[in-house]
């Protein structure tokens, strides 16, 4: 975090996100390892930045969202195309995505992996430029790309994302933008 400052970030949250449901600890001699933090920052203190507040509480049962969540770590049916050693939920990257953009806007992920941020921006409407040195991992992302033009596998994974299911929104087949968000 340090490191950001100097360089002029401006730290906004640290988020913490409590799996679920993690993995245990083979070894038995260490606690299991349930969390892991989440930075947001902006690039100045004078850049604003977007932070859909009534969304979060919607999806907090009317309550202000915290700095805490607790999400499952990624499902079995997250890995249909290959597994990534860092692959991070649908479920989490999916509330990234609400919480700081709105329908149509570009995301761009540097270290895009299995390509779990372009999955998110699909569902939700957003678009999406990923950036990912390693070829095997590419294939993996355009895979799960090229997955989601099946009406069936859209469906399910936005059924298996608790705070989708919480919005109740459908996709609009013409735009590619989700109606009835409440932004």
């Amino acid at each position: 975090m340090q490191q950001l400052i100097k360089l002029g970030f401006k730290i906004l949250n640290v988020i913490i996100w409590a799996k679920t449901n993690p993995a245990p600890n083979i070894s038995c001699r260490y606690f299991t390892h349930s969390t892991e933090f989440i930075i947001w920052a902006r690039k100045s203190s004078k850049v604003a930045h977007k932070y859909n507040y009534e969304l979060m509480k919607q999806l907090n049962d009317d309550k202000q969202m915290t700095d805490v969540w607790q999400l499952p770590t990624i499902g079995r049916w997250e890995k249909s195309c290959g597994k990534h050693p860092t692959q991070k939920p649908l479920a989490l990257l999916s509330r990234i995505i609400l919480a700081s953009t709105l329908p149509g806007q570009w995301i761009l992920d540097p270290f895009a992996g299995s390509g779990t941020t372009g999955v998110a921006s699909t569902l939700l409407g957003r678009r999406f430029l990923g950036i990912e040195q390693d070829e095997s991992f590419v294939e993996m992302s355009r895979m799960r790309r090229e997955e989601l033009n099946l009406p069936h596998v859209a469906e399910l994974y936005r059924s298996k994302i608790k705070d989708l299911n919480k919005l109740n929104f459908t996709l609009n087949e013409e735009t590619g933008l989700y109606g009835d968000l409440p932004f």
